[in-house]
């Protein structure tokens, strides 16, 4: 009998993804999916076009590795328009397919095995299983609801010797938090004592609440040649199936970070990067009204689920807002409630531990994406409302 050896540990250790598996459950009960984090309506019509005419203009076969010169000039002119960062577009940008790509480069660029890696819980739930596969070891810190400030003592206790970089998501998902210019100046001293890189993902850097404003760790001061910079167009574009992302980073980070790139997809659609950059070209009212107008379905749905029963979380930026389900009297962990609403109010949410790796995780939170239409926010509400109403306060025993 033919002996079969073993696979890739981390890879064949890891489960389906809870997006992949609430999906479908989603598909399965006919419901409305809030789990995942895709717009349903597609993106600015003029960026469409340009996509569809590039499509048609004989430019079809490799572009250059980093990116066309079109997108890689728009990204680095959108550094200076937004953040004041002068950046050269043909040696500190990778143009890659997509954000989570760009992550992966990011850390394959600077991870040796036995690296340590310092992450913040809650935290998206690629991050753990790429450390691990370049053979890195992951240091957790936790963020505490509701406001999610950063633990400083424990942030500082997590970097030592071994320290190689620091993972920063900001906006973040899922708690929507903004760190501040002050917990981002912790962070920036920490990297400099103990001489370390951050990979800052920023995906969602437009979409930004209540007044407040996105500021990269890239542009404080001694941090220009420490971070890699990941934006993303999907997020910026409500086009997540483009998969269009970029890395900014210093020329000496970049040029790495681009050896990674070439060893996982090498390149990505020509015409949909030079869509990109005639969409990152557009005036500050579509970047100002995308970012209004999520902030009216943020609104919109802490009202809502609030009304309903929910203790609702505090969010500031991205597409997601997070509520505690305990005061429903609900008493069993968020993936029962997450099936239990998608099964009896035909609603779907995500459990917040799928953002955790530890197991003593929060267990009564659930996670909803309001990046939908008005009237499907509506509808989704109406759902859970039918389904809770009746209860008084007595809440459905799982």
């Amino acid at each position: 009998m033919l002996a079969v050896k073993d696979l890739n540990h981390q890879l064949a250790g890891l489960g389906t993804t809870i997006f992949t598996v609430m999906s479908a459950l989603a598909v399965e009960h006919g419901s409305i999916n809030l789990g995942q984090g895709f717009p349903d309506t597609d993106g600015p019509a003029d960026v469409l076009k340009a996509a569809a005419d590039a499509l048609m203009d004989g430019r079809n076969q490799y572009p250059p590795m980093t990116g066309v010169t079109e997108l890689r000039q728009a990204v680095a002119a959108a550094n200076k328009r937004f953040y004041g960062l002068e950046v050269d577009p043909n040696t500190e940008i990778v143009v890659t397919s997509g954000a989570t790509e760009a992550i992966t480069a990011s850390l394959m660029a600077l991870i040796n095995p036995g690296d340590e890696v310092v992450l913040i819980e809650p935290l998206y739930d690629t991050y753990v299983p790429v450390v691990r596969l370049l053979g890195a070891i992951p240091k957790l810190v936790r963020l505490t609801p509701p406001n999610w400030e950063l633990p400083r003592a424990e942030l500082a206790a997590a970097f030592g010797p071994k320290t190689k970089a620091i993972m920063l998501n900001t906006p973040m998902n899922p708690t929507g938090k903004i760190f501040s210019r002050a917990e981002l100046g912790f962070i920036a001293g920490l990297l400099q004592k103990h001489d370390c890189y951050a990979v800052c993902d920023e995906v969602y850097e437009h979409l930004v609440f209540d007044g407040l404003k996105h500021i990269p760790l890239m542009t404080l001061p001694g941090m220009r040649e420490r971070c890699l910079r990941i934006g993303s167009a999907g997020k910026t574009f409500s086009l997540t199936g483009w998969k269009i992302g970029y890395i900014t980073a210093d020329a000496r980070l970049a040029g790495v970070a681009t050896k990674a790139h070439q060893n996982l997809t090498f390149t990505s659609a020509p015409n949909l990067q030079r869509a990109v950059a005639v969409g990152l070209g557009k005036d500050d009212s579509y970047f100002a009204g995308l970012a209004g107008a999520l902030e009216a379905k943020r609104d919109l749905m802490a009202e809502g689920l609030a009304r309903i029963g929910f203790s609702v979380l505090p969010t500031h930026g991205s597409y997601f807002i997070s509520a505690d389900f305990r005061p429903l009297g609900f008493n069993g962990d968020d993936m029962a409630f997450c099936r239990y609403i998608t099964e009896q109010a035909k609603v779907t949410a995500v459990p917040v531990t799928a953002f955790y790796d530890a197991p003593d995780a929060p267990t009564h939170f659930a996670r909803f994406a309001f990046c939908k239409r008005d009237e499907v926010l509506l509808e989704a509400l109406a759902r859970l409302e039918k389904l809770f109403a009746p209860l008084t306060g007595q809440g459905p025993k799982a």
